[in-house]
């Protein structure tokens, strides 16, 4: 199982638990929440998912365990995962002249564009992450569009003052997840 990734489980606008994947599932088996309203987010991402919590605690932890990596194309070994790419036929021109040949040459452009500016890629992810977030959350909060406009200008001051009314699991999850967003460009 990923135990690097935490998630975070809500019931209605109250936090239930927040820690790996293992640990969230075994409090949702063992402490199960009552009533409706169970929602669980992947804190890496702000999106919601989905775990089938049929059966007893060591079968949902069988189920939810991520898949093995099936051998096939490419190397499975390092973790490349075959997917497909749509390009205009000057791209796909431009990427098989590349010397170490087209894949190569996209991890490179990738991996270049990754450490142009690291910190606004962070800042962009946790945008992204305590958006989605929100969005669920807090979506029918007062303040919730405005809000998520804060949130993308970096304006912290903005964003505190529309969260601070909010439900005090939903404002502190929402705050944890943003954190990065508004943190200084870290000094070359």
């Amino acid at each position: 199982m990923d135990e690097t990734t935490s998630y975070t489980a809500f019931q209605g606008a109250r936090r239930l638990v927040t820690g790996s994947r293992r640990e969230v599932l075994t409090f949702l088996k063992t402490q199960p929440p009552v009533g409706s309203g169970l929602l669980v987010f992947e804190d890496g991402s702000g999106r919601t998912v989905d775990f089938n919590l049929r059966g007893d605690l060591q079968e949902v932890l069988d189920r939810e365990a991520p898949a093995p990596v099936r051998p096939g194309p490419g190397r499975p070994k390092l973790g490349v995962v075959a997917r497909e790419v749509t390009l205009l036929p000057r791209h796909w021109d431009w990427l098989e002249s590349q010397p170490s040949g087209v894949s190569a040459a996209l991890r490179r452009l990738i991996d270049e564009a990754r450490k142009a500016n690291p910190g606004a890629e962070r800042r962009r992810l946790a945008c992204q992450r305590a958006d989605r977030f929100l969005m669920v959350m807090g979506g029918d909060l007062p303040g919730a569009e405005e809000a998520s406009r804060a949130l993308y200008a970096g304006d912290q001051a903005a964003f505190e003052t529309l969260v601070h009314a909010w439900p005090a699991d939903v404002r502190e999850h929402v705050r944890y997840l943003a954190a990065v967003a508004f943190s200084p460009e870290p000094q070359t």
